[in-house]
């Protein structure tokens, strides 16, 4: 009796350890592919950093833009999980990187707004995580089943990464027109602005011309004195 209640303590207990495994576990590991992309903010003279897993083997990407904010620039740079640098720091509007196979593990992406003291930046941050060789696993299941779908594997293969490649150019030109529009609003505010500041200098410099030169020819009415 004791043996069996023993069995049953151990099994519950494994249950337990596995659905809490489970449930620390991010869900988005697992899949075959993952995108994200995120407008995030970074205050003057701040760094922010984020941490994306990317499985080993897979093909891991990842893209800066700066939207709007100071000079258009801010410091980006990829750190490998093995804490190598693999894209160094440089001041720029917008960056780049790939790894085609991926040694796993977290990569660390940060933005630097350290150079900048009083002027926030709006930053576009694109990142995607996939995993080829899910395809390879899917192809040997369908080989179990006696299935020849070599050539529908392939294509699929290809499908998927010119998929890949026009959501990585979408993101882009997402990122330069919100980039361009940004710049567009932040030129016209700046024109209205001191349009406006010049119509009121303008308004009250003839308004004081016009004052000082009708005293200037003012007379004034004076009885001789006997």
């Amino acid at each position: 009796m004791n043996i069996l209640l023993f069995s049953l303590v151990v099994i519950v207990f494994s249950l337990v350890c596995y659905a809490i495994a489970q449930v620390t576990t991010p869900w988005y590991e697992n899949l075959p592919a993952v995108a994200m992309d995120y407008k995030v903010h970074v205050d003057p003279g701040k760094e922010d950093c984020y941490f994306q897993y990317v499985n080993p083997g897979a093909t891991f990407y990842v893209s800066f833009q700066v939207l709007r904010g100071g000079d258009g620039m801010a410091g980006f740079a990829v750190h490998h999980p093995n804490g190598e640098v693999v894209l160094p720091y440089q001041w720029r509007a917008n960056a780049d990187y790939q790894d085609q196979q991926s040694t796993g593990g977290y990569y660390r992406v940060c933005v630097d707004n350290q150079f900048s003291r009083f002027a926030d930046k709006l930053v576009n941050l694109y990142m995607t995580v996939i995993r080829y060789d899910q395809w390879d696993l899917y192809s040997k299941e369908l080989e179990e089943m006696n299935l020849s779908v070599e050539n529908f594997t392939t294509s699929i293969q290809n499908v998927e990464r010119n998929i890949n490649d026009m959501l990585q150019y979408q993101n882009h030109m997402r990122g330069m027109e919100g980039r361009h529009y940004n710049l567009l609003v932040d030129n016209n505010t700046y024109v209205f602005r001191w349009s406006a500041i010049q119509i009121i200098v303008i308004c009250v410099a003839t308004m004081v011309q016009v004052y000082f030169v009708r005293k200037l020819f003012e007379v004034k009415n004076t009885r001789p004195r006997a």
